[in-house]
């Protein structure tokens, strides 16, 4: 009577052991990360293979663990109950709830989930080998129980595969880890930017990020040779475009390098030399083309440099592969400009001396706000766009929890405003 008492036990103690294990699959196989098992098996990692052919069929899965985990409690509630009878009788049952209950609670399910949680990817790895031969074996099984449940569902309207659900894009996706791993303190907010930024290519077009038309620096291609030359090299730039009747008709690109090469070929001697013969032929591209668009189209014609237009043809911009860049990385200061050049000057006050033509986006980037960019593209379009005029200076506006006040117009163009942000923004800064 003892061995056999002493040899249900064990067999229960195993039971409980095999039900913590279920259970403690289930939590890592749910929560384990994909993108580290699909990396880790590029490595030829035998353990995370079996976790990955796991979550091709987590429906599969659940049910054969779930199935597993079920026939064990009752059977260990069985062989419980029945090693109790013999001596206590109908109070076995009870005493069999209430021991079993803490038991199973603590040993078999708290326990393993949460080691499972604090070791995820750990637990899943050393789980996978043991359990996929045993979801491959329950398979039959799971797959008619699974059968029957949708059967019984369709009774109720419920089918299996319903069209029209909402479904989070993969980028969108990434976007919403990147977002949580910051906020926990995993992801740097430089990091963060540089990885939305890769995924906003995809979204942006160019006309969201190209230089606008009054700030492209031309030459006229009718000017003498001298003056011509000395307004190419203070341009400053490695590309210049050459504009002939009107600084919108641009006719062609003068590389600064090209100019240089035959500048020194003649010893500076300018007479009868057309500079303008040195010319390319400008690259127009529309402004509705994505962002990824442009890189594949500069990398495909070997350019870094093209003139954006509308839909009618008309000049808008232009758009360099170094424009594209600064919207990953974020914007690469001018090692020639100023101080109070920049774009975004902090205040004691909290508030930030800001350029009418700072892109709301840089603006989100470096001081980690969230203001819209879907209307407008700078932050003095953002003001007009909500005030519905074009202020005047001294005028001062409300919204998104935010302060705008103008400090300087020109025309009709905003060229200084003072931004003052919430003070939940303003905490936020301070600490990042």
């Amino acid at each position: 009577m003892a061995s056999f008492l002493m040899l249900g036990v064990a067999a229960i103690v195993l039971l409980l052991v095999i039900s913590a294990f279920l259970s403690g699959s289930e939590t890592a196989l749910t929560a384990v990360s994909h993108a580290t098992m699909h990396r880790l098996e590029q490595q030829h990692s035998r353990a995370a293979h079996c976790v990955n052919l796991l979550l091709a069929d987590r429906q599969r899965m659940i049910g054969a663990i779930l199935l597993g985990n079920t026939f064990i409690n009752i059977l260990v509630s069985s062989l419980a109950t029945s090693l109790l009878a013999a001596r206590y009788g109908h109070t076995a049952v009870i005493i069999t709830t209430v021991v079993l209950t803490f038991v199973v609670l603590v040993f078999a399910e708290v326990l393993p989930k949460t080691l499972a949680i604090a070791r995820t990817d750990r637990f899943a790895l050393n789980v996978g080998r043991v359990l996929l031969p045993i979801v491959r074996v329950l398979a039959p099984v799971v797959d008619s129980v699974q059968f029957l449940v949708w059967h019984i569902l369709e009774l109720f309207g419920v089918r299996e595969k319903t069209e029209g659900l909402p479904v989070l894009p993969p980028h969108e996706e990434i976007r919403g880890a990147v977002e949580l791993a910051h906020r926990e303190g995993v992801v740097h907010r430089e990091h963060r930017n540089m990885l939305g930024g890769v995924l906003d290519l995809r979204e942006l077009s160019i006309g969201d990020v190209a230089i606008h038309r009054k700030n492209i620096v031309a030459v006229e291609a009718d000017l003498p040779p001298e003056e011509l030359f000395e307004a190419l090299m203070a341009a400053n730039h490695t590309r210049v475009p050459v504009w002939r009747e009107t600084p919108d008709n641009i006719i062609g690109v003068l590389r600064t390098k090209t100019v240089l090469r035959e500048y020194a070929q003649r010893n500076g001697n300018m007479a009868g030399w057309d500079v303008v013969g040195l010319m390319e032929e400008p690259w127009f591209v529309p402004d509705t083309t994505t962002l990824a668009e442009q890189i594949r189209a500069f990398r495909h014609r070997r350019l870094h440099f093209a003139l954006v237009v509308d839909e009618y043809g008309a000049l808008q911009g232009l758009i360099t592969l170094t424009d594209i860049v600064e919207e990953i990385i974020g914007g690469i200061p001018d090692e020639h400009a100023a101080e109070d050049q920049t774009d975004i000057r902090p205040q004691r006050d909290g508030s930030f001396l800001v350029r009418g033509t700072t892109p709301i986006r840089d603006l989100n980037r470096v001081l980690d706000w969230n203001l819209p960019d879907e209307e407008a593209t700078t932050i003095a379009g953002l003001v007009i766009h909500e005030a519905r005029t074009i202020p005047e200076v001294g005028q001062r506006f409300a919204f998104y929890g935010f302060k705008f006040e103008i400090l300087r117009r020109q025309r009709n163009q905003i060229t200084v405003l003072r931004v003052s942000p919430p003070p939940r923004e303003k905490h936020a800064v301070a600490a990042s």
